[in-house]
């Protein structure tokens, strides 16, 4: 017989030992679908390894495409934590690049540069709060799942972002030329609104990677020497003990969906000011890249820890970036997608073997069966 149960008492290295267990487990599985799919795994995992780390070139490509999963898996990682399944940071990210561009367009290239960041952050980070917000609400005063109006309101954050783009003649939409108006785009940011990058050894890193470090940085500290990051901590453990100390269960709610959210929108802030430059609303564009639902790996993988999320998030911006070039005749791009499908697959998987354990025994007699036996 096969039962499962809830650990009592979690032991402190499972939590640190499951996450590099969950990733071994993957590469091997990786290694069984490469074989069958007629790909020599040493061969393979060597390419994969080259292209995301070897060289500054690599290494700025890597950063390139870790930089939005850092700011979606540090989202995901803050409401996780609290036991609030924020799947919206897609949606939120979505935001957070609508009103970070909106306000770039509304200031124009002569206001100077830090004053367009920072402005860009502010309305980034509170138009995706905002977002996050309804959902808290719902959460907090109506006890509505947050995994489903989180997953619902990304749809709906999509459908705004191509509405705005493809479907009407709102300021963000280029009609200055005829090619413009027959073939929908955004305005572009000007030269002198573009984020600037740091070279570090050879490689490019841009501010918003920095600004994430910065992000991870903030959150940790909130987490270990404050008030509300304990307050987080109890009711990620137990709400109803947290009730019973006297803790205020719904603004902890809504202020942690909307400091999740905001985090998200820096990040939509970021895909705008530091790399694309406009919004680009095209299903390869922003919501072809899935960056919030590949935030939720990172998460979990990081086992929320803040500076855990953000190596996660380089390690799978790195494989991001190798399958970007592998991709060939001979190599799918699609063979990536599975590879990070079954990396999140196993890392699932851990987190349930961190808080049940699985025993496996003979099933005991029911009563009725040993009294047919006694004598």
């Amino acid at each position: 017989m096969i039962a499962v149960e809830r650990r009592l008492n979690q032991s402190r290295w499972l939590t640190y030992a499951v996450p590099f267990v969950s990733v071994a487990v993957a590469f091997g599985v990786m290694a069984v679908v490469l074989v069958a799919t007629g790909h020599d795994p040493g061969h393979t995992y060597r390419r994969l390894f080259d292209a995301a780390f070897i060289g500054s070139a690599a290494w700025t490509d890597t950063v390139t495409l870790a930089t939005p999963l850092l700011f979606t898996g540090l989202a995901a990682a803050v409401a996780f934590r609290m036991q609030l399944f924020n799947i919206g940071a897609e949606g939120q990210l979505y935001i957070g690049a609508i009103t970070a561009a909106g306000a770039a367009i509304w200031l124009g290239p002569h206001h100077g540069l830090w004053m367009t960041i920072v402005a860009m952050c502010a309305c980034g980070a509170a138009g995706a709060a905002l977002w996050a917000l309804i959902a808290g609400v719902l959460k907090a005063f109506a006890r509505t799942n947050e995994i489903i109006t989180t997953l619902m309101l990304n749809y709906v954050a999509g459908l705004l972002l191509t509405y705005m783009i493809f479907d009407s003649a709102s300021p963000w939409r280029d009609l200055s030329t005829i090619q413009t108006r027959s073939f929908p785009q955004s305005v572009a940011l000007k030269p002198s609104q573009f984020w600037p990058t740091v070279t570090v050894f050879g490689v490019s890193v841009s501010f918003g990677f920095l600004l994430a470090l910065g992000v991870a940085i903030t959150l940790y500290v909130l987490f270990r020497v404050t008030r509300f990051g304990f307050e987080m901590n109890v009711l990620g453990d137990s709400q109803r003990a947290a009730r019973y100390a006297g803790m205020r269960t719904r603004r902890k709610i809504l202020a942690v969906m909307a400091i999740s959210g905001a985090i998200a929108g820096l990040g939509g802030a970021s895909q705008i000011g530091d790399f694309t430059h406009v919004l680009d609303a095209s299903p390869q564009g922003l919501q072809g890249a899935n960056y919030g639902y590949t935030g939720i790996v990172v998460a979990a993988l990081g086992r929320y820890n803040p500076f855990a999320v953000f190596l996660v998030g380089v390690l799978l911006g790195g494989l991001q970036n190798a399958g970007l070039f592998l991709q060939g005749a001979d190599f799918p791009f699609g063979l990536v997608g599975v590879m990070q499908g079954i990396i999140l697959f196993c890392a699932l998987g851990g987190e349930i073997l961190v808080r049940y354990r699985i025993r496996i025994g003979r099933r005991a007699p029911a009563p009725a069966e040993v009294a047919a036996e006694a004598p």
